[in-house]
């Protein structure tokens, strides 16, 4: 496990990303000072922390991986997706939905939704239904993203990454975009929505259409008052022509955030590291992280990746 959002695979993805991040950054910060920094890029949580805690830019990320939950919750119920809202807290795919209600009418969907469960499919999303049933909340987004946090993650039965997949899939989409800059190919299929919400948050502020949005990556800063200030959290947000104000979320339970907790310092000190472009806060990261068990794996993970991703690993503050 880990491929971008916890473990060895977000550090290091933070590590050789938010140098990038940042040299967007400092363009705002002489070019547009008081425009939003809208992040896509992985490992979001850790990318929101860095730009928040390096600049003044204002900074949010956006994620769709809560309308994946939102899918399978809608499936469990036997429900049109459309017809059910949720919301959730916590960090970027490893959130927990707090409430589950019918879209028309506002019925709370949690009981219905916690008897169905019962006896769904039990091959379907086993390892976040486990939570589930464990910790009294439905997590985001899925088994293999959910487990990346966690050191027993491997229960989810997951058996790696297909990188091979992914490289065709790059292949693919380059090709497809110079099929279209080309003029070879149609780009009708690109002016349609994607589901994504950027425009519909710029929209949101640029003609004051006052919009609530169940999902947004955000300085936490009293947000979840029973985590730290200074994280990345994910989050409701509301966005109008003042800007994008945070949900306050009074309470979650005490499990999970002992578990959102148990991040804390690993996205802080990965943060660390990518900023200063230092081998040994990286390591420092690792044996902060809770899926590392071992300090001789952890360094053997911390030479091997620093050596491949030396290029793009650079001091940005």
């Amino acid at each position: 496990m880990g491929r971008a959002y916890g473990g060895p695979g977000a550090l290091y993805f933070a590590m050789r990303t938010l140098p990038v991040i940042m040299d967007i950054v400092r363009d705002m910060e002489e070019l547009c000072p008081n425009a939003y920094f809208l992040n896509f890029s992985n490992p979001e949580t850790r990318i929101v922390l860095g730009v928040n805690m390096y600049s003044r830019i204002k900074c949010v990320g956006l994620c769709h991986g809560i309308f994946m939950a939102q899918y399978q919750i809608a499936d469990i119920l036997g429900m049109d997706f459309a017809s059910i809202e949720i919301s959730a807290a916590g960090m970027n795919h490893f959130q927990w939905v707090m409430s589950i209600r019918d879209k028309e009418t506002g019925e709370d969907l949690y009981p219905l939704f916690r008897e169905r469960d019962k006896d769904y499919k039990p091959e379907f999303m086993p390892y976040v239904r486990k939570m589930f049933r464990t910790f009294g909340l439905y997590p985001t987004c899925s088994d293999d993203h959910l487990g990346e946090y966690q050191a027993y993650g491997y229960e989810a039965g997951e058996k790696g990454y297909d990188f091979e997949w992914d490289e065709q899939e790059r292949v693919k989409m380059k090709q497809e975009i110079a099929d279209v800059v080309s003029g070879k190919a149609d780009a009708a299929k690109w002016l349609t929505p994607s589901g994504e919400k950027a425009v519909e948050l710029l929209c949101a502020i640029h003609f004051n259409k006052r919009t609530c949005f169940p999902s947004a990556i955000v300085y936490n800063n009293g947000a979840i008052r029973q985590l730290p200030d200074d994280i990345a959290v994910e989050i409701p947000v509301v966005a109008d022509a003042d800007g994008i104000h945070k949900v306050l979320i009074p309470e979650l339970p005490d499990g999970i955030i002992g578990l959102l907790n148990n991040q804390v310092s690993a996205q802080r000190m990965s943060v660390r590291a990518a900023a200063m472009g230092s081998k040994e806060l990286a390591y420092q990261a690792l044996l902060c992280d809770p899926v590392i068990n071992s300090t001789v794996a952890a360094k053997g993970i911390n030479d091997e990746l620093f050596a491949l991703n030396q290029q793009y690993i650079r001091k940005c503050v």
